[in-house]
């Protein structure tokens, strides 16, 4: 059996390379298939007009475009990702918008210059850095005291059937060793006693959580089995992987991917699998 790299360790989390074209080659399919998270998110943190609001981790910029809209034409929204070529789309998206931009940067340690902001938000978009002490020391500066920070964030790995289910099929094929559970990743910030750590170190304050479970269509609502097997194999660090092994394995783990997609598929809905999602609230 092959030997792989831990998906997490995969250059597959470059954002400002691989993996941001990645995701803008399969934003439809992306977007759709956490856009329930993300209405549950939004729900949660509650922002209100005139609030001034940071996006991390913006990708395609629809969140952003959603919280400019709940904080209207007084407030402001600034999308920020380390990939280019997804703030190339969110400025597109958001051409004629007044009161959202974007700007492409490392935010562990960029300060924006007309920071400091009211609320700071992610969906998803702040499990990959490098050093997370610093990082959140940073953004802790980006926010005015007494401001809030709104995340989201995957849960345990073994409460996200739509994860566990699909590297079960990659390691029937190729060997993936475990990686550290805090390696900078999908579910590096699974562990909220670690999470809690990092904010309160940053200065972080009232840490406060909400559980979101749920089902999420993999590879977007309506998606086919199949469609969902090459969405996997084409933007998961996991069918880089696989693909690697050679064609052979390529073939095989995509038809074990068929079968457990087909059983999870829904007629009208798609392939649907349960998640568990931290939605993290804390102030500055």
């Amino acid at each position: 059996m092959t030997t792989a790299a831990a998906p997490e360790q995969l250059k597959g989390e470059d954002w400002a390379g691989e993996q941001g074209r990645k995701w803008l080659s399969h934003i439809d399919r992306f977007e759709g298939m956490i856009a329930p998270i993300g209405d549950a998110l939004l729900a949660h943190a509650g922002v209100t007009p005139g609030e001034r609001v940071i996006d991390l981790g913006c990708g395609g910029g629809l969140t952003s475009l959603a919280l400019a809209e709940a904080v209207g034409p007084d407030g402001t929204v600034l999308g920020i990702d380390i990939s280019p070529d997804l703030i190339a789309e969110a400025s597109r998206r958001a051409e004629g918008q007044a009161n959202v931009r974007f700007l492409c940067a490392d935010a562990a340690t960029v300060t924006p210059e007309d920071a400091p902001y009211d609320r700071l938000v992610s969906r998803f978009g702040s499990m990959f850095f490098a050093d997370p002490h610093a990082a959140f020391a940073n953004l802790h500066g980006v926010l005015k005291p007494g401001g809030r920070m709104d995340l989201a964030v995957w849960g345990p790995p073994r409460d996200n059937p739509w994860m566990m289910e699909l590297m079960g099929v990659a390691r029937a094929h190729i060997d993936i060793p475990s990686p550290d559970p805090r390696t900078p990743g999908p579910f590096a910030f699974a562990d909220l006693d670690y999470v809690r750590d990092i904010l309160a170190h940053a200065g972080f304050s009232a840490p406060e959580v909400e559980t979101y479970q749920g089902e999420q269509a993999i590879g977007g609502p309506g998606a086919l089995p199949e469609d969902a097997a090459d969405f996997a194999l084409a933007s998961m660090a996991i069918g880089r992987a696989l693909a690697e092994a050679g064609p052979e394995v390529l073939e095989a783990a995509r038809n074990d991917l068929l079968s457990l997609f087909t059983r999870h598929y829904r007629d009208g809905e798609g392939v649907m699998m349960k998640n568990k999602v931290w939605l993290l609230s804390a102030v500055a």
